[in-house]
């Protein structure tokens, strides 16, 4: 699994230029088809994503090439699960989250959940970013106040925008910068790793 650009000319032209590397081993990834095509539920409504297939030169492994609007496993899209999750850290409860959003609220009272399970690995892993993408940040402590999904939200804003600095420009959207840095897997299951920062 690899996270791409939202935009699919550009990431065909990334591909087909040998400009993405394997996420193992760091090989050039040549196009391989497409994955199959599935369902993302927007704020604005339902959209088709077919996602690009990608195989290795060098190890021969294959990648789905997953849009940054997407997380692993999740019908909607990462902007409408990160906006339940920080509406939740500022005191809102699931079924009033879902009411605003239109989701089941069990779905909601799910990605709450899940996103607690794992908010010390997650804010370990935004912290492993931000010592990444910016050589002269501080050590990073947690608030002794706030809660681990507080915590883990404040990373993740750290790490977003250590990654804007370093890139130099502003991203469309936090949310999908958290997908790509999370390599999708936000709300995997709690023994899911996320990969290594490289």
């Amino acid at each position: 699994m690899l996270i791409v650009t939202d935009d699919i000319d550009r990431t065909e032209h990334q591909l087909t230029a040998g400009e993405l590397a394997c996420p193992e081993c760091q090989g050039e990834l040549r196009p391989w088809g497409h994955a199959r095509a599935r369902r993302l539920r927007t704020r604005h409504g339902t959209r088709h994503i077919r996602p690009r297939r990608a195989c290795c030169r060098v190890c021969g492994r294959t990648h789905v090439l997953l849009a940054g609007v997407a997380l692993l496993r999740r019908v909607d899209a990462v902007e409408v699960i990160g906006e339940a999750i920080v509406a939740n850290a500022a005191g809102l409860g699931h079924r009033p989250i879902a009411a605003r959003l239109g989701r089941p609220a069990a779905t909601v009272r799910g990605w709450l959940r899940r996103f607690a399970a794992r908010a010390e690995r997650t804010a370990s892993h935004a912290v492993a970013w931000i010592y990444r993408l910016d050589v002269s940040a501080f050590r990073v402590d947690p608030d002794r106040d706030g809660t681990p999904v507080r915590f883990a939200l404040a990373a993740l804003g750290r790490a977003v925008a250590a990654a804007e600095r370093f890139m130099g420009t502003t991203a469309h959207s936090r949310w999908q910068v958290v997908s790509s840095l999370c390599s999708g897997r936000l709300l995997a299951n709690t023994s899911c790793p996320y990969p290594p920062v490289r």
